[in-house]
């Protein structure tokens, strides 16, 4: 079964999915997507505004989810691109490009014109992106530059920008008509009756203010209560939509029998203070995803390329693979590559969060939107597009800022049956005022009815956790923390254990040969030569340490005639004839050589912290290579941070136990697995895990790629150029341990931030209702309770946008 749905051809869609108000249309969203044949997961976050929808392409279609999120009520949000195309001759070239364009999943529209050789294509950027456009363009035979996205076009920001002029505009009209009444509401409550008083409550002038707040201002609040119950649902519209409506039409009907007991004030007032709250709460949204906003600003818009010779400015869409791009003094490098000619100093803050400049020389790595600071340089470009760092680090970021973290699912579930339960609720109040506790008042009961259903709307609820994540991954991305998914976040505070591997994480992972001891005869020199043909072919650290010490004595090594690497022991090979094997003394032992004699050098070289390597020449042990990788000057300050955290720390390594034991000492650490093969790391993380323990192992990403996938939390030490290491959950763009010490921090402080959102939500819900039910609050005291509620949830998310995960 789990071998046939593996092959299904799942796809994964990112949609912007416009007009949720609540948990409620989220979790709606998402149960009407799930019912579609073939969708295998769907997620909607509610303050991204985005929808995650894995589905089997074969089965149903991204047209099909597009409509179904549209039946239910909703947007979906289209980006828009114009793309200047050149080579083409008649209306037969724009025609074929048209159709063509169409074709892309994601495409819903492609107008090009002919005359000013242009195309505009309307596309989910979730499905497709202007890379996508490009490349089809160019596949048809046409050329396609100078892209622009329409006003770099930031729909997203777009769309929300017109979704708060559309609520200041209602707030204004409903402000307006809204003013009058209460302030004939706050005359009748201080007793004042002058001719003022008495026009502004004549009940023909309230039924008139009263009806453009309810069906102009308030129509939004129709149409979705409308839309989700036609969908056998209902969400916060339904409740802003039965409590107004029950004040307004009861007051309707008692103006028309002329009866004085009147509230048109509560359904207007309530109206605008909701609407008050949405437009607040829009605005503080916006400011949540800021973080992506500033990572997507920090891109160069043009790169100086050298082509034909010439240097050329162009669009940085336009630069390929293998160009030759010169970077000036104080100039931004445009896209990630190796430098070929000059010298310099960058800064790579925005990479690393590190802000002490690097110098860089030829052969170094550079990376997209970094600073050159001093020199000029030209650079290959290696990495474009899609495929820089920075454009990963974005996607990072956005998927995690759309991913749910489990303590959300409490909340979706609660939301689920909050709105059909609240309905009972005051439908109980109504039935309980009426009859028993004050039999007969009607107006009494409605009131109470009213004020049941807008304190209970859940936007506070649904809002509480999505905000958080999304501040949080994005200060974690500003400080070199990239978070995979909001599960990752959260698990990271509950970690009991971390296991660190040595090897160019708690040392630099760039050993160095310290002694070479010959025997059985043989002097140091020829011993070195030996040894470097024999791991000239290893790409081992320590293998790499001896070829490297050989070339800077001036050798110059031959491939050797036979060449075998044998994992987690050495190498064998035959150099000039003779069978060599370099490696521990389990690979000598293993092949019956006789290492008695090398014991005592060993043990005196491993407790000065240091590996060492036998050479055995035709099955005689014939020397020794001790090298030393040194301790990353940070490791210790980290150790000390994560157990002060109450955090267990453990070292794993292959290296032997006396060797582990002094780097380990130098670092503070006590729990030292040694000897330990890479493809038995992962079973030493499964042991610790099945004592009870919650477990992160912390890597390089590729070497310890099944540990960091068995740990409950894998952290990849990053080299700040390839962020996309698939094992990891959480990358540390620098290269020192303290990013562990402030990833756990930064999950520690989001989670604790999620907690406070979601017990003042429930709190304000649970106190709120029955002080509603039992007469003590007001239809408008409930209304500005509820309206303030959600802005006051964005608010405090906001206050992560100041914390600093480096300090304590």
């Amino acid at each position: 079964m789990s071998e046939a749905k593996a092959s299904l051809p799942l796809a994964t869609v990112f949609l912007k999915v416009g007009g949720m108000t609540c948990a409620a249309c989220s979790g709606r969203v998402e149960r009407g997507l799930a019912k579609l044949p073939g969708v295998e997961k769907a997620a909607v976050n509610l303050a991204t505004e985005k929808a995650a929808v894995t589905y089997d392409s074969s089965r149903t279609s991204l047209g099909e989810i597009v409509h179904k999120i549209e039946a239910l009520g909703y947007q979906v949000v289209r980006d828009k691109v114009e793309v200047k195309i050149t080579g083409m001759t008649c209306a037969a070239c724009s025609g074929r490009i048209e159709r063509g364009l169409g074709k892309l999943p994601g495409v819903t529209s492609a107008v090009v014109n002919l005359a000013v050789e242009k195309a505009t294509v309307e596309y989910y950027a979730g499905v497709s992106g202007i890379a996508d456009i490009k490349a089809k363009i160019e596949q048809l035979g046409f050329g396609a530059h100078d892209l622009t996205d329409t006003a770099a076009v930031d729909r997203e920001k777009e769309a929300r920008e017109a979704e708060v002029t559309r609520q200041r505009l209602r707030l204004l009209v409903a402000a307006v008509f809204s003013l009058p009444l209460l302030l004939a509401m706050v005359l009748h409550m201080l007793g004042v009756m002058d001719s003022v008083a008495h026009f502004l409550m004549n009940p023909y002038l309230q039924w008139v203010l009263a009806t453009p707040v309810q069906f102009i201002a308030g129509w939004q609040f129709y149409r979705g209560a409308y839309i989700v119950l036609k969908n056998g649902s209902a969400n916060m519209d339904v409740l802003v939509v039965l409590g107004t409506s029950a004040a307004y039409f009861y007051s309707v009907a008692n103006v028309l029998r002329q009866d004085p007991d009147l509230y048109f004030e509560t359904s207007a007032i309530l109206i605008t203070l909701i609407i008050l709250g949405k437009l607040l709460e829009a605005t503080a949204k916006g400011r949540t995803s800021e973080a992506i906003k500033a990572l997507m600003g920090l891109q160069a818009k043009t790169a100086r390329v050298v082509r034909d010779g010439r240097e050329l400015d162009i669009p940085i869409a336009e630069v390929l693979t293998g160009d030759i791009v010169v970077v000036r003094p104080g100039e931004k490098v445009p896209v990630d590559g190796v430098i070929v000619d000059g010298t310099s100093t960058i800064d790579e803050s925005m990479l690393t969060g590190e802000s002490l400049p690097v110098d860089k020389k030829a052969g170094d790595q550079v990376v997209g939107a970094t600073i050159n600071k001093l020199g000029t340089f030209k650079f290959e470009a290696t990495k474009v597009g899609k495929d820089t760092a920075l454009a990963q680090i974005v996607r990072i970021v956005e998927e995690a800022q759309g991913s749910k973290a489990p303590i959300q699912r409490f909340a979706d579930v609660v939301s689920a049956y909050f709105v059909p339960a609240v309905v009972g609720l005051a439908l109980l109040t109504f039935a309980a005022w009426f009859f028993l506790l004050d039999a007969g008042n009607f107006s009494r009961a409605l009131v109470n009815f009213t004020a049941v259903l807008v304190i209970a709307c859940p936007c506070a609820l649904g809002l509480a956790t999505p905000t958080s994540i999304m501040v949080g991954t994005g200060k974690g991305a500003e400080h070199g923390i990239l978070i995979k998914g909001a599960e990752h976040l959260e698990h990271a505070h509950r970690l009991t254990t971390i296991v660190l591997d040595k090897t160019g994480t708690i040392t630099k992972g760039e050993p160095e040969i310290t002694d070479i001891i010959p025997m059985a005869g043989l002097d140091a020199a020829t011993l070195l030569q030996l040894a470097v043909r024999a791991e000239k072919n290893s790409e081992h650290p320590l293998a790499q340490a001896i070829v490297s010490y050989g070339k800077q004595q001036g050798l110059v090594p031959e491939d050797p005639a036979s060449f075998t690497a044998i994992p987690g022991h050495g190498v064998e090979v035959t150099v000039d004839g003779q069978r060599i094997l370099v490696g521990t003394r389990k690979l000598l032992q293993d092949n019956a050589i006789d290492i008695a004699g090398a014991i005592g050098p060993m043990e005196e070289l491993e407790l000065q912290g240091k590996t060492v390597m036998l050479f055995a020449l035709e099955n005689q042990l014939s020397g020794l290579f001790a090298v030393a990788d040194t301790v990353k000057a940070n490791s210790a300050e980290a150790v000390a941070g994560l157990q002060n955290m109450g955090i267990e720390v453990w070292m794993i390594t292959g290296d032997n136990s006396r060797t582990a034991r002094a780097i380990a000492g130098a670092v503070g650490i006590t729990n030292v697995m040694a000897e330990v093969l890479p493809e038995h790391k992962a079973e030493k993380v499964a042991a610790l895990k099945q004592e009870g323990k919650i477990v992160a192992m912390v890597g390089d990403g590729i070497n310890d790629a099944p540990a960091l996938a068995t740990a409950d939390v894998g952290f990849a030490i990053g080299t700040g150029t390839d962020v996309a290491i698939a094992a990891a959950d959480i990358t540390l763009m620098r290269g020192d341990l303290t990013g562990i010490v402030a990833a756990i921090r930064l999950s520690r402080a989001t989670m604790r931030n999620i907690k406070q959102n979601l017990f003042w939500a429930l709190v304000y819900n649970s106190l709120g209702i029955p002080v509603a039910a039992a007469g003590f609050l007001s239809p408008v005291l409930a209304g500005a309770a509820m309206a303030f509620s959600s802005v006051s949830v964005v608010t405090n998310a906001l206050r992560l946008k100041r914390f600093n995960p480096y300090k304590p």
